[in-house]
């Protein structure tokens, strides 16, 4: 009797829980045109990764691997923090790692595409003051008394994108200098400003210009590289520029978020990319409590009637 009154208790907890497999379900329903994109990047990620494995080219698989772990961020975000994505945000947040991992990574996009790095550094800046903007405004609401004013809120968005695209550039920073990565690219230039040509050390600035090819040695004098066209910049520029990006794109959701609060959540374009608080899921009528069965000849009030 003990094990089957167990055994009815966990199914009944069971079943108040759904399970991940019809999360998912439900998400795909109520979100055609996502899952739709979300399952066609899956499948060419998963063929990529399957050629990957098979012709030994270990780093393009790592970087299936990863895209795919990374596919799973706006559902785990949703489930985490109890936010419902708009699908606009959520198709560009899976375009947005597709691109960045597999066609610039994996693909070479970086290297072999014209402005593609500042593309994705201009996409980054918009995500994440929609992000940062999101965090807030949920925030807002869920006060007993909002009054948060949209200014607020916009100037809270374009720090928080700004924090992340200072972060990230850290992190390349700090894959170059310990890893030996180059992921702050190179820029050529022709010329150079400096006060290390300085020979009398009084901080004048040295200006050399028209430079059209710099000579590499080592120690011992050996030529080590030759490099046509100019000076090369090691990651300053691709730094810069970067962040100059981030600046753009937080600024632009920054203004659209201030005038989407302003006008009371009215402007179609801006709700596209701004989460809301998720729906409650509907909760079954609450279990009746067991109550213990007093029958006349048994029990405390029939005891407490006989005194």
């Amino acid at each position: 009797m003990k094990g089957g009154k167990n055994g009815q208790n966990g199914t009944k907890k069971g079943a108040g829980s759904p399970s991940l497999w019809r999360r998912i379900r439900r998400q795909a329903r109520a979100h055609r045109a996502t899952f739709f994109v979300y399952a066609a990047l899956r499948l060419t990620v998963l063929a990529a990764l399957v050629f990957a494995v098979a012709a030994g080219h270990w780093t393009t698989a790592f970087f299936c691997v990863l895209t795919l772990l990374l596919f799973l961020a706006p559902f785990l975000a949703e489930e985490a923090f109890r936010i419902e994505l708009p699908s606009a945000l959520e198709i560009v947040i899976l375009l947005f790692i597709f691109c960045s991992e597999m066609l610039g990574e994996a693909a070479a996009f970086y290297v072999n595409v014209p402005l593609w790095d500042s593309l994705l550094h201009l996409v980054n800046g918009f995500l994440c003051a929609a992000v940062g903007f999101a965090l807030a405004e949920l925030m807002n609401r869920r006060r007993r008394k909002p009054n948060l004013s949209p200014l607020f809120l916009a100037v809270v968005a374009f720090s928080f994108s700004m924090t992340v695209g200072a972060l990230w550039e850290f992190f390349e920073f700090f894959m170059d200098a310990v890893f030996h990565t180059d992921m702050q690219k190179d820029f050529l230039v022709d010329a150079v400003r400096s006060v290390l040509l300085d020979e009398s050390r009084k901080n004048i600035v040295v200006s050399v210009e028209n430079i059209a090819r710099t000579v590499l040695y080592d120690a011992e004098g050996n030529v080590l590289a030759v490099i046509e066209g100019g000076f090369l910049d090691v990651g300053v520029i691709d730094t810069m520029k970067d962040l100059i990006l981030n600046f753009v794109g937080a600024l632009v959701f920054s203004a659209l978020g201030y005038f989407y609060v302003l006008r009371r959540g009215k402007s179609r374009f801006a709700g596209q990319f701004i989460p809301t608080a998720a729906d409650p899921e509907p909760s079954k009528p609450p279990e009746k409590a067991a109550q213990k069965e007093i029958r006349p000849d048994d029990g405390a009030g029939s005891e407490g009637g006989k005194k």
